[in-house]
């Protein structure tokens, strides 16, 4: 047993899928799945129960996940106290940031050579938390937060995607309206996990005579392509970024447009590398 397979371990109760935590540990799905396997072989039981649509944990990781994030937080206490470099800066996003925030961060180590900035994975609600306890210097999110003790500075406005599969019946077509889409279902993250997404959608069919049309919720980590290729009738909504097998459609009627915002506990522009962190960030 191994503390990285720990950590994937942990990674994929939290996330409840393979990929997401694959994404989250920066390795591939397969590697992920690989050590998870030789952790339960070294266990002798089994951690996960794997369907084509769900990761349900067993009994036995109920039991063992307390145990492993003690050992990674033991693990993480013992690199603090022989740590020699300078001050460390850790910010929480997840992986539609990294482009844009890792250039930030070798700005910010330019400017601060003994700085360590650490790139942290977590879910939305988990890197508010994060800030607000101290365990995270800032966040990125799309959307703002309001929550005492913190304080929300807005980077960016990312324009959203529309995204179809080839075989949809506007294929066709590079322009479209929102009149166009709304026959054809739509496929988002349940509300509860998405809910600037849907409130967004929602505002931009407000003046229409006719609404979306909401297909069946897919995952949280938005699988679009997946989906699209099984319900070639679909069409969604993306983040800025690369739809490899995707066609993606401008919208001649609307922008579908979303902040992106930093999180940060209020004195936290006291910290200079904070600051050079964030004009970073500003910049792109």
């Amino acid at each position: 047993m191994e503390l990285r397979q720990l950590a994937y371990f942990v990674a994929v109760c939290e996330e409840l899928s393979f990929s997401r935590a694959a994404n989250r540990c920066f390795i591939s799905q397969s590697a992920i799945s690989h050590q998870i396997a030789r952790l339960e072989r070294d266990l002798g039981a089994q951690l996960f129960e794997r369907t084509t649509r769900a990761v349900v944990p067993t009994d036995a990781t109920l039991r063992l996940l307390p145990l492993a994030k003690q050992m990674l937080s033991l693990e993480s206490a013992i690199r603090a106290a022989v740590r020699t470099t300078g001050p460390r800066i850790r910010l929480a996003a997840n992986m539609s940031f990294a482009a844009r925030s890792l250039s930030a961060i070798a700005a910010a180590r330019a400017a601060h050579p003994d700085a360590e900035i650490e790139y942290v994975i977590k879910p939305f609600r988990q890197r508010i938390t994060a800030v607000a306890d101290g365990d995270c210097d800032l966040a990125l999110i799309r959307g703002s937060v309001d929550q005492p003790g913190l304080a929300v500075e807005q980077l960016w406005v990312e324009d959203l995607v529309i995204a179809i599969s080839s075989s949809h019946p506007l294929a066709g077509k590079d322009v479209v309206t929102l009149a166009d889409l709304s026959p054809y279902p739509l496929l988002l993250p349940p509300e509860q996990e998405q809910v600037l997404l849907h409130t967004l959608i929602r505002s931009a069919f407000a003046d229409l005579p006719v609404g979306p049309t909401f297909g069946p919720p897919i995952p949280p980590d938005h699988t679009a392509t997946m989906e699209l290729l099984n319900r070639p009738e679909s069409w969604t909504v993306l983040y800025e970024g690369p739809t490899r097998g995707l066609l993606t459609l401008d919208l001649v009627d609307h922008r579908l447009r979303i902040p992106v915002s930093a999180v940060l506990r209020e004195d936290a522009r006291e910290n200079p590398i904070v600051n050079t962190l964030l004009d970073a960030l500003h910049r792109g």
